[in-house]
């Protein structure tokens, strides 16, 4: 029989306990199944009036000219909340419906279930109740335009009108996100940059924000987002006291709802963006940034979409603006004073900074002498002129400092040794610095002209210089003004002038008076009328003298570089004792040089400079020089053919000028791996140039003025002696000009991997060149310049492939031959090359290689 179990219950207790469940609150129970899907009902339509009502603010506020109301960040915040709630409520759901028992009617627990369904009745009440309030005829309102700050400026503008106009434009255009401004010290890039921020009063509508920043040379991230914060009206004390990340995060998120304009105004370095906490400009929020600096590189780093350079005025506007700064009641006291008001604005040579202080400073002078003291002290010694320190040399010093390193400032301070407007040769510095010890002297030639190149193109870059090319010569100039402040800091701020005494081309007639010989490091005094040196002087620190372009003679010592050239020095003598340090010794275009005698005796020397002076190359001199044991750059003309091969057996290799007909080569010619350059001129018996297949290293190759030369290369000579060798591998420059008998480069097209320019002028019978389709490869910097317009149609192309190639890439040009004035009366012909230190020569003799072949020689 089985066993039966029986579980009684007292019969009031089940009353009791439906009766319970049966009341009203009871329904929290019963109706829960039916709670939770009108719930999950009603929370899906709150959610789709969230999307309905979100989606309109994000489509209102895309642009940035409007912002959300608060009702409806509030209302999307207690929504976002509920839908927490809910998504909490919901996740134990079905547990508590598996606790109901007696067909729903009851729960297993009666207190839990109690619990859980009268959450879900509050919750339905709340969900219904924000839906209804979910109801908005409007979700943004336009946002308030904030005021731009009107930068406190002269409401005209003179001399950059037209680059204003042309910023404003380029800053305007959709697809300019980021502007840079760059230029030197004082040349208006902020008055500039102020203006455009003025211009947008007129125009605020277009941005919700204008923002002004002025960075300075030390970028405190700090204080360039307080600046913007205090205009977003984010700043207080609170804010101030977060980290720099929590800052960018509060800048970035109000930015982003708004189309800013941003300047920064003098940057030094890369200013990070989102560091800041500022979106990125792009095309699709429209937002700008601008900001101006001294340095290319900078611009460089900042990824600007528009670079525009701040040039110092022209004479004209220079001129303009100085007559406003002066006043007209002053330039008319005196009749002479307007033309020596040009010669002080002259002085300015354009730059803004200089002519807005000295014009105030000359504003109250009234008398001609005054005037004419200005004029001497400008020319002078500018720095010592009222308020020249101050007010323009300290501020453009801030440049200089900017420099990395002593030798680039070294560098830079060089060139303040050379006169106004001087055009300096940039491979002739290579000579200089290598004297001062600026560059390693043990390097090859080829490195140390990279190095200089390197530190030309900082001091260009930080407009602290200027470059430019004229006739195949790259040189460097350098503002007057910012040459004020060079000499300035290097007489140690006008602390110890005779440090650095520097008076070029200032009409001098004798040396200046020097107190202290002995504490002379550098001296200056080329392109004057002095025409003695008396006296003996102890110039125990003097490193580099420059005296030419002078009548001057000559008696000093402990020299490390010494140009005499285009004096009238007529005879040079060497004792044992004397100039043992000298390293370069300039005496190019010293027609009257009588003698030079005791040569030997400069047991440091490693350059000479003899090109167009009355000194020719005879067996006597050879012999001498071959004495010199470091010597390893020599220029000097060429009248005999037996001395001539005597150099080149015994590898020398830099001559200037030759007067005979024919340089013998054979299979046993020496090959002239240093020579980069070559200038062949007035040599009227050459009729060829083949030797040059023995020069691999050929960068540039100039032939001028030869009568009787045929062929650059003869085809006979070079299959007898060149054995495979192709030439003008490495030929950048090609310069043929004024030789009426050449009618050949090359029999046959060649190819010129590294070739940029050929320059024809004066060669009627050159018909064929030595190209085809394929000859060059560099065709963006690549140009044939022509001098006569009929040649370029007497032009025998190799093929029609070879002339579509090449008459795009052809154009009429200047003579090549032909140098103006202010050029040719302080440059040279580039005699400095690319070679290999220590090469023994006799085991004594080192050179390294240019040819010149010269009796019209442009002097230095």
């Amino acid at each position: 029989m089985g066993s039966c179990l029986s579980v009684s219950m007292p019969c009031d207790q089940v009353v009791n306990q439906v009766s319970q469940c049966l009341s009203d609150k009871g329904s929290y129970i019963y109706d829960l199944s039916m709670n939770l899907a009108a719930l999950e009902k009603d929370m899906e339509v709150l959610k789709a009036k969230r999307d309905d009502v979100q989606g309109r603010v994000n489509r209102e506020e895309f642009t940035g000219c409007r912002q959300r109301l608060a009702e409806v960040q509030v209302w999307l915040k207690n929504v976002l909340d509920i839908e927490d709630e809910f998504k909490d409520l919901f996740s134990t759901s079905t547990v508590e419906l598996q606790r109901l028992c007696c067909c729903g009617l009851c729960s297993k627990n009666v207190e839990m279930s109690y619990s859980y369904g009268k959450r879900v009745i509050r919750m339905l009440k709340i969900v219904k109740s924000t839906s209804s309030e979910g109801k908005f005829d409007v979700v943004t309102e336009k946002v308030q335009v904030t005021e731009v700050e009107e930068m406190p400026i002269q409401p005209t503008i003179v001399g950059h009108e037209a680059l204003l106009e042309r910023v404003w434009n380029r800053l305007m255009d959709d697809g300019v996100g980021v502007l840079g401004l760059y230029g030197m010290g004082g040349v208006g890039k902020t008055t500039i940059l102020a203006q455009i921020n003025n211009k947008f009063t007129k125009a605020r509508g277009s941005f919700h924000v204008v923002i002004w920043v002025v960075v300075s040379k030390n970028l405190d991230i700090h204080n360039v987002q307080e600046d913007i914060a205090k205009k977003l009206g984010l700043w207080n004390e609170e804010w101030d006291k977060k980290n720099e990340n929590r800052r960018a995060l509060d800048i970035h998120n109000v930015l982003k709802r708004r189309k800013f304009v941003l300047f920064l105004d003098d940057i030094w370095a890369k200013v990070n963006l989102p560091t800041i906490g500022v979106p990125y400009p792009d095309v699709v929020n429209g937002c700008k940034v601008a900001f101006t600096t001294r340095s290319r590189d900078v611009c460089g780093r900042m990824e600007v979409d528009e670079l525009m350079e701040v040039s110092c005025l022209g004479p004209d506007k220079a001129w303009e603006l100085f007559q406003k700064k002066v006043g007209e009641s002053t330039l008319k006291i005196h009749a002479d004073i307007p033309d020596l008001a040009r010669q002080v604005a002259g002085k300015c040579s354009g730059l803004p900074l200089a002519l807005n202080v000295i014009g105030e400073t000359m504003s109250c002078k009234s008398t001609v002498q005054e005037w004419r003291r200005a004029v001497d002290v400008l020319t002078l010694s500018a720095a010592d002129f009222s308020g020249m320190k101050d007010e323009i040399l300290s501020v453009l010093k801030y440049s200089y400092d900017s420099l990395n390193g002593e030798v680039v400032k070294s560098c830079f301070l060089y060139c303040s040794l050379f006169p106004e407007d001087y055009l300096i040769d940039k491979e002739r510095l290579v000579d200089y610095w290598i004297c001062e010890g600026f560059i390693d002297e043990s390097q090859s030639r080829e490195r140390a002209i990279n190095q200089v190149y390197e530190i030309l193109g900082t001091l260009v870059r930080a407009c602290l210089l200027v470059e430019g090319e004229m006739n195949n010569i790259s040189y460097v100039t350098m503002h007057d003004v910012v040459r004020d402040m060079a000499l300035w800091i290097a007489s140690d701020l006008g602390k110890d002038k005779e440090i650095y005494i520097v008076q070029a081309g200032v009409d001098l007639r004798n040396m200046p008076d020097v107190k202290n010989w002995k504490g002379v490091k550098k001296m200056s005094l080329m392109r004057n009328n002095i025409e003695r040196i008396c006296g003996s002087h102890e110039c125990a620190q003097l490193t580099t003298l420059f005296l030419q372009n002078n009548q001057s003679l000559l008696q000093l010592i402990s020299l490390r570089y010494l140009d005499l050239s285009r004096t009238s020095l007529e005879q040079f003598h060497v004792g044992s004792q004397e100039l043992t340090k000298l390293i370069h010794l300039n005496l190019e275009s010293t027609r009257k040089l009588k003698s030079i005698s005791g040569i030997a005796n400069l047991s440091s020397l490693r350059s000479l400079g003899l090109e167009g002076s009355n000194k020719t190359l005879d067996v006597s001199l050879l012999k001498e020089l071959q004495l010199v044991e470091y010597l390893e750059n020599l220029t000097i003309e060429v009248s005999s053919g037996m001395v001539l091969e005597q150099l080149l057996s015994c590898h020398v290799l830099n001559v200037s000028g030759c007067r005979m007909g024919e340089i013998q080569i054979e299979r046993t010619t020496p090959s002239f791996q240093n020579l980069s350059r070559i200038d062949i001129c007035v040599c009227y018996r050459l009729k060829d140039l083949t030797w040059l297949v023995f020069a691999p290293n050929l960068v540039d190759l100039r032939v001028k003025y030869s009568n009787q030369l045929e062929e650059i290369i003869n085809e006979e000579v070079a299959a007898r002696v060149a054995g495979g060798r192709v030439p003008f591998q490495k030929l950048r420059s090609l310069n043929l000009s004024h030789s009426p008998m050449l009618k050949s480069i090359y029999w046959s097209p060649l190819s010129f991997p590294c070739l940029s320019k050929i320059s024809i002028a004066g060669c009627p019978m050159l018909r064929q060149l030595p190209l085809d389709s394929d000859s060059v490869v560099r065709f963006e910097v690549f140009s044939i310049e022509y001098r006569e317009e009929e040649w370029i149609k007497e032009v025998d192309w190799k093929d029609e492939a070879t002339q579509l190639r090449f008459l795009p890439f052809c154009k009429l040009g200047p003579d090549p031959t032909v140098t103006p004035n202010k050029y040719n009366s302080q440059t040279r012909s580039i005699n400095s090359v690319v070679g290999v230190r220590h090469q023994p020569i006799n085991q004594r003799f080192k050179q390294s290689f240019t040819h010149k072949v010269s009796k019209g020689i442009q002097p230095f």
